[in-house]
């Protein structure tokens, strides 16, 4: 984690379309939920974008895209940057449930020669409605 200086948040593009992704960036600039690993102190670029819609295919392009720019304008290498999905894929919940080509998109990730790490914001509702088996774990 030391070596990160990038951080990619990938949504979904479905529940991009009605969400502003204001809670996901509030967790991040907090370092709350699922960016909790990453030390405040420390200064991080930050990069939010979508799947690109099911099957979730365009994930590869758009890394890929990203990567090639970053590291010619700036020197960023692949083992720089972290890809984060968003609790929007990676779990049940309000928005929808949790997204059934996950496993494809890990896969790109990987292809990409990239790590990621799941989730953004946890919701307190969300969590309850988790307990009560409303959503699934």
């Amino acid at each position: 984690m030391e070596n990160i200086k990038y951080i990619v948040v990938v949504q979904c593009h479905i529940v991009k379309e009605r969400c502003s992704g204001y809670f996901c960036e509030k967790s991040f600039h907090e370092r709350d939920g699922g960016f909790s690993v990453y030390p405040k102190e420390k200064p991080f670029r930050i990069n939010y974008m979508t799947c690109g819609g099911c099957c979730g295919k365009a994930v590869l392009r758009k890394l890929s895209n990203l990567t090639r720019k970053i590291y010619k304008h700036e020197k960023v290498s692949k083992d720089e940057i972290m890809v984060q999905l968003s609790s929007c894929m990676t779990q049940d919940n309000y928005h929808s449930p949790k997204c059934v080509h996950l496993d494809y998109i890990k896969e790109l990730i990987k292809r990409a020669g990239l790590v990621h790490l799941e989730g953004t914001r946890i919701s307190r509702k969300a969590e309850e409605r988790r307990l009560l088996g409303e959503y699934r774990r």
